[in-house]
């Protein structure tokens, strides 16, 4: 009989692909640092046309680094980035990192209640922000809940294209909100940049064992926590993430569309380019179908990080099915953030000839933990295999100190190099999630035979209707095979008589007539008796997080509310 201990999945690697690694022992700046020493002159970043060398973005990040420092940021303070991708995200990133701080990367859609709980939690007194923010950044400062003092404030134009900076400057900064006046103190970005071309260059000792990083959780399931991240931790999983996909140093295109305030894409699109001195493609609004794919098309990407709902839109975009983009540059998309179903990989990989793979992680674990192989076979609904130094084991949900059966679902719990150290400020929360080594990560999976893992559910999303444990994801790949449904979501609501029910949400393919009673009735002949919906809605579109998971606490939330006695 297989075991975990066996590590089946290293069989099913890719011939490239190690069983281990040797992880080399530095910080995350060493990755900038050597490809500007290594390949100076080649194309690190490409934002609305603009390209930054990589000597020019690591000056511009030692600039950063030599100003803050020079104007008293000291080794471990905390700073919050506050602005989608773009070139001033990436510059502060590393020049953060430099003058030995820790990052704190934060949504640009949170609310005033949520971005207060971040920067009050994190106690950090530096904030770089992006001038549309800086307005509402003021609001929560003047609560005096936290303790931010100094704050820096980018401009989107600061790094466009001399043309289409003016058109900016004339048609777009005051209209949507890009012009403010700054308050006595508060600085811009651009000239906080030149008074470090002043200062001493930055020379802080940080090691490996440092922290760099406190990133909060989406808190799609409840209070944002804080993961704490050392230097060693996002090394390791990109050294990891090399592994797993064939590139030659220097000379990849990567898409950077995945926001990098999330740790997904902050490692799978923004560490990763500079760790092999590629050209990272900044693109600022993930949604934006024009940039995405006109990105694609004009720069030749091969690397293309994102999640499901962008596949999706690629999918489903009307001009490239008329082939007015050119998409077949793509070589390898490793797709994560929420489940990948089989049909949009499918239907991605006909149309760009690249490789689309699911994967898995989450920010407990800075990020990555498994993916399909790339070449090699993929299991569908698979989250594939676990990477290089991956240890897995699947336990009893409530005998947490019980290990199941392969093929058998629990609750999936990890040991790797790029497992965070802890929450911030939540020792309890630690203690419940982190247990000897192994993170406890809340998903319900299974391995196979041949190693291959995949999630049944969160273990908060497990639907018991009728004494029956469904899976919602199960439901879902099933819903979309149906040639009306474009995306679905399924959830369990309460129900007088089976303790819970299933409802799934549907978008439907544009122009479609079906009822839902028709989807019903279809899915009767698909699922288990106990499985199929009893309730379709159908809706415009799903609600999302910025990277793309749905959040299906507020349908559940919506429904309730629209059916009280329930």
């Amino acid at each position: 009989m297989t075991s975990y201990a066996e590590k089946p999945w290293l069989q099913q690697y890719d011939d490239y692909v190690p069983h281990t690694i040797d992880i080399p022992q530095h910080t995350l700046q060493h990755f900038l640092e050597e490809s500007a020493q290594k390949y100076t002159d080649n194309i690190a970043m490409v934002f609305q046309g603009k390209k930054f060398t990589y000597r020019q973005l690591n000056e511009l990040a030692d600039n950063l680094a030599a100003a803050l420092i020079a104007d008293g940021f000291k080794k471990g303070d905390r700073a919050v980035i506050y602005m989608p991708n773009s070139p001033q995200f990436v510059i502060s990133y590393f020049g953060i990192l430099k003058a030995g701080g820790i990052v704190i990367a934060t949504n640009p859609l949170y609310t005033k209640r949520e971005l207060d709980h971040q920067l009050h939690d994190c106690g950090a007194e530096t904030v770089i922000v992006m001038s549309m923010y800086y307005n509402l950044l003021k609001e929560v400062q003047a609560t005096g809940n936290t303790n931010v003092k100094r704050i820096i404030v980018a401009n989107v134009k600061d790094y466009l294209p001399f043309i289409k900076k003016i058109l900016f400057t004339l048609f777009k900064e005051k209209k949507d909100g890009h012009k403010v006046t700054l308050q006595n103190g508060d600085r811009k970005f651009t000239d906080f940049i030149k008074m470090g071309e002043k200062a001493p260059k930055p020379n802080v000792e940080v090691t490996p064992d440092d922290m760099a990083l406190l990133q909060y959780t989406g808190g799609t399931t409840g209070l944002s926590k804080g993961a704490i991240a050392l230097h060693r931790n996002l090394v390791a999983n990109t050294y990891m993430l090399q592994s797993w996909i064939e590139w030659d140093y220097g000379k990849e295109v990567i898409l950077g569309a995945i926001p990098f305030f999330h740790s997904y894409g902050m490692v799978t699109a923004l560490i990763f380019a500079s760790s092999i001195a590629g050209k990272l493609i900044v693109v600022p609004d993930p949604r934006n179908q024009k940039d995405v794919l006109g990105s694609i098309s004009k720069y030749k990407v091969g690397i293309f990080p994102g999640v499901p709902a962008m596949y999706v839109a690629i999918n489903n975009n009307p001009d490239v099915i008329a082939g007015k983009y050119n998409i077949r540059s793509i070589k390898a998309c490793i797709s994560g953030s929420a489940p990948l179903l089989v049909e949009t990989k499918r239907r991605f990989e006909e149309l760009t000839g690249g490789k689309l793979v699911e994967g898995y992680g989450l920010t407990e674990a800075h990020v990555a933990t498994h993916a399909n192989p790339v070449m090699g076979k993929n299991q569908p609904g698979s989250i594939g295999l676990p990477l290089p130094d991956v240890e897995v084991k699947i336990v009893d949900p409530v005998e947490t100190d019980k290990e199941l059966p392969v093929n058998e679902a629990g609750e999936m719990v990890i040991k790797a190099p790029n497992i965070m150290a802890g929450y911030w400020n939540m020792p309890q929360e630690t203690e419940n999630t982190l247990v000897d080594g192994w993170l406890f990560t809340g998903d319900i999976a299974r391995m196979d035979e041949d190693g291959y893992f995949y999630i049944e559910d969160r273990k908060k999303d497990l639907i018991i209707a009728g004494g029956y444990n469904i899976y919602p994801r199960e439901v879902e790949e099933v819903l979309m095979t149906n040639p009306a449904v474009q995306e679905v979501a399924v959830a369990g609501v309460p129900h007088g008589a089976r303790g819970e029910t299933v409802v799934a949400w549907i978008v439907k393919q544009p122009g479609d007539a079906t009822t839902e009673q028709e989807i019903i009735d279809w899915s009767k002949g698909e699922l288990a008796k106990y499985k199929y919906p009893r309730i379709v809605i159908f809706v415009d579109e799903l609600p999302k997080t910025t990277v793309g998971k749905v959040l299906k606490r507020d349908l559940v939330k919506e429904y309730k509310e629209a059916h009280p006695a329930e």
